[in-house]
């Protein structure tokens, strides 16, 4: 058992927390920007709602962040109140946030000088994955931080890889969300294309998903898109912060993503419609409308 502490309880990290406490039996301190949230999550779980994110990093062996953005990983990291100014030198700070890798390498360079480890582990399986402790973990570090911390991230998980040194872990999820974003765009065409042609969705799905075609996307998806049905996933206003952080990195690679950058327009004429909370399977919405 390790003492850990979780900031941001949000729908990702409420669940991820929770797994750490209930199948990992660590000693678990949480925080929250609301703090009646971390509270509930307290009350729920049996761990300890703390103040402030420096609070619940004091003593912790682990310290995991699970927020927004860049900005939101600064605050709670780096900031009056952050993780750093508790954390104790061997500790380990294991970010969740999907962000960029350059936040990524700064934070590494602020736990070096801090003596304590870094990994940035975003993962991917959206709000069902989180529940149910079995999301995929992209990591960027060095390999012995790794091991020590990879039983503890196994509480949540179903699949940990470490992808290289410290930014590697938000380049590959960069990489998942191109491939999703390409894809869902494809499915939504092939559901709106066969809608068109008066087929059966239904049974045009069950014979296409057992071939080349088939995907998580579109076992897990196409009832609800049929039935223009958008609140079941990762949110598009989400998507898009993702996004941006892709084409970013992008143009400081020289990458040349021309299907990320059009889907990323097609998820901009969603949020135009008032689809913001929908999920990102919703550009179908876009071209029904």
């Amino acid at each position: 058992m390790a003492t850990v502490a979780f900031i941001g309880l949000g729908v990702m990290g409420y669940p991820m927390a929770g797994h750490l406490k209930t199948k990992g039996g660590h000693d678990v301190r949480v925080y929250n920007r609301t703090a009646e949230k971390a509270k509930k999550w307290a009350e729920e779980f049996g761990g300890t709602a703390c103040d402030t994110p420096a609070e619940a990093a004091t003593g912790a062996d682990f310290v995991f962040t699970c927020v927004g953005n860049d900005d939101d990983l600064r605050a709670v990291t780096l900031g009056p109140d952050g993780v750093l100014h508790g954390m104790k030198q061997g500790a380990i700070l294991i970010d969740n946030t999907t962000a960029s890798a350059e936040v990524a390498r700064e934070l590494a360079g602020a736990c070096t000088e801090k003596g304590c480890g870094f990994l940035d582990a975003p993962v991917s399986g959206g709000q069902a994955g989180a529940e149910n402790g079995a999301l995929t973990v992209m990591v960027g570090g060095d390999e012995a931080t790794f091991e020590k911390a990879r039983p503890v991230i196994d509480a949540y998980a179903r699949m940990v890889g470490l992808m290289g040194p410290t930014g590697s872990g938000q380049l590959t999820k960069m990489i998942n969300q191109v491939c999703i974003a390409g894809l869902v765009q494809g499915l939504a065409e092939g559901i709106h294309f066969g809608k068109k042609a008066g087929l059966d969705i239904e049974k045009v799905i069950d014979v296409i998903s057992k071939g080349a075609a088939g995907s998580w996307q579109m076992e897990n998806r196409y009832k609800t898109m049929n039935a223009g049905k958008y609140d079941y996933g990762f949110a598009v206003d989400w998507m898009r912060k993702d996004l941006d952080i892709v084409l970013n990195e992008a143009k400081r690679n020289g990458a040349t993503l021309p299907v990320t950058a059009l889907v990323d327009q097609f998820y901009a004429d969603v949020q135009a419609m008032g689809g913001k909370r929908w999920d990102t399977s919703s550009l179908l919405a876009r071209l029904e409308k």
